[in-house]
């Protein structure tokens, strides 16, 4: 059964991402992991200084640098199986039947990526490590985790709230026809009451009818809907409309041509997320 991989660090939202991950385990009845990774470039596990011999104290001194920097990521990788082995217990207490743990030392988008064969969904803080006191910063890694991912991506707010409603972001693309075939088969969303927005300041018949289809692959899965065309910028007017409504989770996809599409993973994709206040799930 393909797994749920929820990545925590220790930052303040580490709290958030793990519940959200829980939550998702729970409505998929899927395989929980939580993953840790150290960043090697913050804590790198050797030095080398063979290229400073001959340079006397200096040289030593640089070899007491290199057993700080070994001491301090052997420190923190047992501070990160700590917080594992905590996660794992809130997760089975939780009700999750399946938990395990994985800890590596290097990259995130590629420590993930290679796990991605057999996962159904990744979970990552919207705020990381170094940027959860500064809301404004995203996680350092998340543009590229989401671009080099296969599967869907749920970035989680600093705080936790179960979803109970949820905004999907649709511009008639093709891959936004597939996320609604997507949200309307998977438990995630079951019972949720859905809202579809169009950001159009011109909308054309076409889109009027893939709203309308939309509308009704939801419904036939049980759904309560709410189509709607709204005009203006993108950014403003989704988080305008979602906070109007209270709606508290955001769906969208990733990559394409459109103006909604333009904005996932380029300077309007960051300003989206820097902005946002609830969970956001990029699908692929």
């Amino acid at each position: 059964m393909t797994q749920i991989i929820t990545c925590i660090d220790g930052s303040a939202a580490s709290d958030a991402v793990r519940q959200y991950g829980v939550w998702a385990a729970r409505r998929l009845t899927a395989p929980l992991t939580f993953l840790h990774v150290l960043d090697e470039r913050s804590y790198p596990v050797a030095t080398d200084a063979s290229g400073n011999i001959g340079l006397g104290s200096r040289e030593h001194l640089l070899e007491e640098l290199a057993k700080l920097d070994h001491e301090r990521a052997k420190i923190a990788l047992q501070h990160g199986e700590h917080m594992l082995e905590a996660a794992q217990q809130h997760a089975l207490a939780a009700g999750v039947e399946q938990v395990q743990w994985r800890q590596r030392h290097g990259d995130l988008a590629e420590s993930v990526a290679a796990l991605q064969a057999d996962t159904r969904l990744i979970v990552l803080g919207l705020h990381g490590e170094q940027t959860s006191e500064k809301p404004e910063l995203l996680g350092t890694h998340i543009e590229t985790v989401i671009r080099t991912a296969s599967k869907p991506v749920l970035l989680t707010a600093l705080e936790y709230q179960e979803p109970t409603s949820v905004l999907f972001a649709f511009d008639g693309s093709e891959t936004a026809q597939k996320g609604i075939a997507m949200v309307a088969q998977s438990p995630l969303f079951l019972g949720l009451p859905i809202h579809v927005v169009a950001v159009s300041s011109n909308p054309t018949q076409e889109l009027q009818q893939q709203l309308h289809a939309a509308a009704k692959v939801l419904a036939e899965a049980g759904h309560e809907v709410v189509t709607k065309v709204l005009a203006g910028e993108v950014e403003p007017t989704l988080h305008g409309y979602q906070a109007e409504a209270g709606l508290d989770m955001l769906v969208m996809g990733a990559y394409g041509h459109s103006r909604l599409r333009q904005f996932l993973l380029g300077s309007t994709t960051t300003h989206m997320l820097r902005k946002s206040v609830t969970p956001v799930l990029v699908l692929r």
